[in-house]
């Protein structure tokens, strides 16, 4: 049987989990990557039990475990530090297999690049359109042309596969808020813990990094578009530089140059993930706000279930509706749950703020485990020769 080739159009955490899960299932993968090289912008990622269960599947757990964090818990503090609720991490392990991981965003994605074969890595390769040419994918890019036999579009909220295919899909809707997002230089004495502090139309939030460095990343309720007057750094210090301890130290820690800013958005649920033998991974199907942190997470749980339907289906496209069955749900019903989770936390009037963190404060950390169960139970579908054979027992 000749080898089966499948092109990934984008080469971030998704895509490149993407390639990796099928490269090790015997695929001829390349990876199409419009930047001139592999390699990630972003700041601090949180790795949810879910999240490693899948880089177990791709043979990259323990590794992923040795370049981040594990804290030993975290929570929710009020606008006065106060805290509402608690995570403990050893009982999140205990329940769910495993911690929360906390790493550089380029750390991991170094990690995945690493993992394949380097000539499947083609950087500066734009694709500009997706075509079906009569249930055939063809991927355009400048100056070439190719009929692979899947075509996986991972190339993240402003999807040109999705524009291509499914070129009536509402587009991205902003959320409501901004983001900053940055990382500290190392600290003689960081905080023993993470934290999300809920002010009014605003949160901060901080979590351990290797080598005494802190991620941390806020939230302001403000109209699309609004431009900061002066640096991003600047306009942190002057909304959070007064907040509760530990924000003031990790924000005098924080370079100057080293501050990211993005408005937030959401993707309006698709029909579908699939047309034919094309399907969407990641953020090109799914983009979700990062309330819960399960943006990179629900991406990993792609790449390895979509690995997983087309081992056990061997029809490809029979085996890519077998995809869309199984994550169309889970990921709307997650990205529902993130949008829920911001609302809550982006509220500003005092008499929401007041009943918001009350209840927090009297939910019992059992009760806010288990309302996590959905989530973070996931484990990836067994493949053919894992499940038991009743006829043998």
């Amino acid at each position: 049987m000749p080898q089966r080739a499948a092109t990934v159009v984008g080469g971030g955490i998704g895509g490149l989990a993407a390639a990796l899960a099928l490269h090790r299932r015997g695929w001829h993968v390349e990876v199409l990557e419009r930047a001139p090289e592999f390699t990630e912008i972003g700041a601090g990622i949180s790795l949810w039990p879910n999240a490693l269960h899948a880089l177990k599947t791709l043979g990259l757990a323990d590794t992923v475990r040795a370049l981040g964090a594990v804290e030993t818990g975290g929570g929710v503090r009020d606008r006065r530090g106060r805290r509402l609720s608690r995570t403990d991490n050893a009982e999140l392990e205990r329940r769910f297999g495993h911690p929360l991981v906390v790493l550089h965003r380029a750390d991991l994605l170094r990690a995945l690049a690493g993992a394949l074969p380097a000539d499947s890595l083609l950087p500066g390769s734009e694709v500009t359109a997706v075509h079906d040419d009569g249930g055939q994918p063809v991927v355009v890019r400048r100056g070439h042309t190719s009929r692979p036999g899947l075509v996986v579009g991972a190339d993240g909220l402003r999807s040109a596969v999705r524009r291509s295919l499914w070129p009536d899909a509402p587009g991205p809707r902003y959320a409501g808020y901004t983001a900053w997002r940055t990382v500290t230089d190392p600290l003689a004495a960081p905080p023993a813990e993470g934290a999300v502090i809920w002010g009014r139309g605003e949160r901060f939030g901080c979590t351990a990094l290797p080598g005494g460095r802190m991620y941390c990343f806020a939230t302001a309720s403000l109209p699309e578009g609004t431009p900061c007057d002066g640096s991003e750094h600047a306009e942190l210090l002057r909304r959070f530089g007064s907040w509760p301890d530990p924000v003031p130290r990790l924000l005098a820690a924080v370079p100057e140059d080293a501050v990211l800013r993005h408005d937030l958005y959401d993707l309006p649920p698709l029909p579908s993930f699939v047309r034919g033998r094309v399907a969407l991974l990641g953020d090109a199907a799914h983009a979700m706000t990062p309330n819960l942190g399960q943006g990179a997470c629900q991406a990993l749980e792609d790449a390895v279930t979509l690995a997983h339907c087309l081992d056990a289906v061997p029809d490809t496209t029979a085996a890519l509706r077998s995809y869309d069955r199984l994550r169309r749900p889970r990921t709307r019903a997650v990205a529902r749950r993130s949008a829920r989770l911001g609302t809550i936390g982006q509220l500003s009037w005092p008499p929401a703020v007041l009943l918001r963190d009350t209840a927090a404060r009297l939910t019992p950390v059992r009760m806010t485990l288990r309302s996590m169960t959905p989530v973070l139970g996931w484990t990836p579908p067994a493949d053919p020769a894992d499940v038991p054979d009743d006829r043998n027992r």
